[in-house]
């Protein structure tokens, strides 16, 4: 069986959304990150992103980790693309352009929205003091660029590849939603918007949120 490590709270959540989707049996092995513990080398601390037997997964200790038949992946994106190519279906490239298409759109996801879409969703918050705001607004000002791609493309095409929901929708919902903490955004992407709620109002992902949810903030 699938094994997952890694808690919901966590990119994690890509895989397990994926996996919901397939309606693809996993075991959860909820690792957490070891900066959420007062002590993560104390004995008795919970499974996480420092004790041995997880660095020895991932020696660059960080979550997820996916052990699928003896292949081990540390990175969530390659497991999404993994998990999708080889169970198949409509989220699935159906040939070698989608393919590449899919592995396009999840790079560009990663490299040009997700810095500064993990600056908003950390910085944004009530309490958040002046310097605090200045950094997410200057994210919101370097998002525009990558954004205008996604905007133009999902008014065009309703979704990234094959117009139809696929693993690179999925992988660029849960990035995408890290930025979506700030309405500035919602306001600024009409078509963004609509095609993140398409995306959070399909079942699997209201399994999956509904399990990040029940874990402790």
């Amino acid at each position: 069986m699938l094994v997952i490590h890694g808690v919901t709270r966590s990119r994690a959540s890509r895989i397990i959304w994926l996996c919901h989707e397939l309606d693809l049996p996993f075991r959860q092995e909820p690792v957490i990150q070891a900066y959420r513990l007062a002590n993560a080398d104390a004995r008795g601390a919970p499974p996480n992103t420092r004790s041995p037997s997880f660095l020895a997964l991932s020696p660059a200790g960080a979550i997820p980790v996916i052990e699928d038949e003896g292949l081990v992946l540390s990175e969530s994106l390659a497991a999404v693309m993994h998990l999708t190519r080889k169970h198949g279906g409509n989220l699935a490239p159906a040939d070698a352009a989608e393919d590449a298409l899919m592995l396009q759109w999840a790079l560009y996801a990663a490299t040009s929205i997700e810095p500064d879409a993990l600056t908003i969703q950390m910085l944004n918050r009530p309490a958040a003091g002046a310097e605090d705001r200045a950094l997410v607004t200057d994210a919101i000002d370097r998002l525009k660029r990558p954004l205008k791609v996604l905007e133009d493309h999902l008014a065009a095409h309703g979704h990234l590849v094959g117009g139809r929901f696929t693993a690179a929708d999925l992988m660029m919902a849960e990035i995408v939603r890290y930025g979506w903490t700030d309405n500035r955004l919602r306001a600024a992407w009409p078509a963004v918007s609509r095609w993140l709620d398409a995306c959070q109002s399909r079942p699997a992902f209201k399994t999956m949120w509904a399990a990040r949810e029940a874990e402790p903030a």
